[in-house]
């Protein structure tokens, strides 16, 4: 149980100085509740030996005060409680955030969407609404309980001994629940997560379930994973609600124990009428905040289990971050001899190639042939695993992370479009940039006219995943939002395969004459999209098999030729 508080508390980061003014005020609390003992004994007496005037505005006086103090201190409490679950967690999804942008691709290969979502949504629900109030609940009822156990060895000691007894066999409790709970919490995190990966998984892939007419049999996965997750929740309530029900036998029965003691003693003569019925009453106040902490504490280990969920982020290795701030005399770019594996599977094998500044180079090669794979690199979406990738002569790791992504623009495969106004997307590129700036990125990737011809223009609303544009206009946004980053290397990525060859055409012609400067790698299936790049890149099953002009391949080399005179021979010309 200690270290589950501890690792809330470690948890709540910047947030520590405000648990411990909540916890602090938490203690304030059952100072200030103790104070109506004080107008009970007062009133006992009164009862007994009769009021005097003096006697009247005590009590009176006490109880005010105790209240007033009392309802301040649960004010700052309460509301602390409340702050600080979600300023740590707000704080902590910010951080995730942040480090999921140093972590190599293949960490987002490796685990399933599902499960980093199920961390940022279900997990870090889980803490904010409880981690906090499970932590001064805990805190505040063991505090709560020293006290009035110290108070009342003061009292009688003899009550003081049960009451403390009764402590200690509720604390046993606790930490039997602790160890009943080790087996069930995890599992109930684990279903959570497969059925937020299973949900994510039924509606992403809804066109293909309607497609195929699946939904019976994908819809029967994800009711499955609803159905784990409801029986994995029924058995962590199984198991709480025995050891619930036992608290609370211990807490009632300690209390009526303390009754009964104080009734035999006083008809023993050992104790004095105004305590015995102090202890009648303060029987039934003892142990309310201690049950508040006994409920609670079933929360423990499920919270302990997503703090732990939360952590392994932290503990993935992520790309240094802190690298050099380098400023390079030129922007060419160095494969030597670079091998790559994804796991024990190498898909690149010793890979020289030199770039130089300004050249327009064209990547070729068959399904598996690892195109993407090699120009990932350059921008450290994956480091090499031999050899090594220079920009200006120096090693990218050196680079400072951000710096070296600011000077490569990457437009990958699957483009991706964000809900937002089309300029809102743009702005993904240069938030700072200004529409005459927009207005020409677009016209070199040849977006302007389609955008103009919506009633909305730039204004246009883009649903998520740009659903409501084409694959075409999808591809041609993403160009511009690239090109304002003003970038030293345009990175294309197969980029062009929904546009047609004469508009593919207009975008290649507008690059030679607009950025002749930046380099410019650009993979595609067509030759036509590359045939005319200062340098044209063969590669085939991880290999580089040749590099030269258009001229040079077709003279030399058979893949290439071979894959040109059949394009050609289908009609793909410009």
């Amino acid at each position: 149980m200690i270290k589950t508080l501890s690792k809330i508390y470690q948890f709540s980061g910047k947030m520590q100085g405000t648990m411990k003014k909540t916890i602090l005020f938490s203690v304030l609390h059952s100072l200030f509740d103790m104070m109506s003992f004080g107008a009970l004994v007062l009133v006992f007496s009164g009862l007994i030996d009769g009021f005097t005037t003096s006697m009247i505005w005590m009590i009176f006086g006490i109880t005010l005060t105790s209240m007033m103090l009392k309802i301040c201190c649960s004010y700052i409490s309460d509301f602390g409680k409340v702050q600080i679950g979600y300023f740590m967690c707000a704080e902590k999804r910010i951080h995730i955030g942040d480090r999921m942008k140093y972590m190599p691709m293949g960490y987002f290969s490796d685990h399933n969407l599902g499960n980093l979502t199920s961390v940022v949504t279900t997990t870090m629900g889980d803490i904010e609404n409880n981690a906090s109030m499970v932590l001064t609940n805990i805190l505040g009822g063991y505090i709560h309980a020293t006290i009035v156990t110290i108070v009342m060895f003061y009292i009688d000691w003899r009550i003081g001994l049960t009451i403390l007894c009764g402590i200690l066999l509720f604390t046993w409790c606790i930490s039997r629940l602790q160890k009943k709970s080790e087996t069930v919490s995890p599992q109930r995190q684990q279903a959570q997560e497969t059925l937020v990966s299973n949900v994510l998984e039924y509606v992403q892939g809804m066109l293909i379930v309607k497609s195929f007419n699946l939904s019976h049999s994908s819809n029967s996965k994800m009711k499955q994973a609803i159905l784990d997750s409801k029986d994995k929740n029924l058995k962590l309530e199984r198991t709480f609600v025995p050891y619930n029900m036992l608290q609370q036998i211990i807490l009632y029965g300690t209390s009526i124990l303390v009754i009964v003691e104080g009734l035999y003693f006083y008809l023993n003569g050992t104790m004095a009428l105004s305590i015995c019925l102090l202890m009648t009453v303060a029987s039934f106040m003892l142990f309310g905040q201690l049950q508040s902490a006994g409920n609670t504490s079933a929360l423990l280990r499920l919270l302990d289990v997503s703090i732990d969920k939360v952590n392994e982020i932290d503990k993935t290795p992520v790309m240094d971050e802190h690298g050099k701030p380098v400023k390079p005399e030129n922007y060419n770019i160095v494969f030597d001899d670079v091998s790559f594996s994804y796991g024990e599977h190498q898909v690149l094998d010793h890979v020289s190639l030199n770039i130089a500044s300004g050249q327009t180079i064209g990547i070729l090669g068959g399904t598996g042939s690892s195109k993407s794979s090699l120009v990932q690199l350059i921008p450290r979406l994956y480091d090499v695993s031999e050899g090594s990738v220079s920009v200006g002569g120096v090693d990218v790791r050196r680079y400072d992370l951000e710096a070296l992504r600011d000077a490569v623009a990457f437009v990958l495969q699957k483009n991706e479009l964000f809900s937002g106004t089309i300029k809102d997307n743009l702005r993904w590129g240069n938030e700072h940039a200004t529409d005459e700036e927009m207005i020409h990125a677009c016209k070199l990737a040849q977006a302007d006219g389609f955008i103009q011809s919506f009633p909305d223009g730039y204004d246009t609303y883009i649903e998520q995943g740009g659903t409501n544009v084409s694959g075409g206009q999808k591809q041609r946004l993403c160009i511009a939002r690239a090109l304002l980053k003003n970038p030293k290397g345009l990175i294309l990525d197969d980029s062009t395969s929904a546009v047609d060859t004469a508009t593919d055409a207009l975008i290649r012609k507008a690059f030679l004459e607009e950025i002749p400067n930046v380099t410019k790698i650009i993979i595609a299936q067509r030759v036509a999209s590359v045939m005319d790049a200062d340098q044209i890149v063969v590669l085939d099953d991880g290999r580089l098999i040749d590099v030269g002009t258009h001229d040079e391949l077709m003279g030399r080399n058979q893949i290439y030729r071979e894959v040109y005179e059949s394009q050609m021979k289908g009609g793909d010309k410009e």
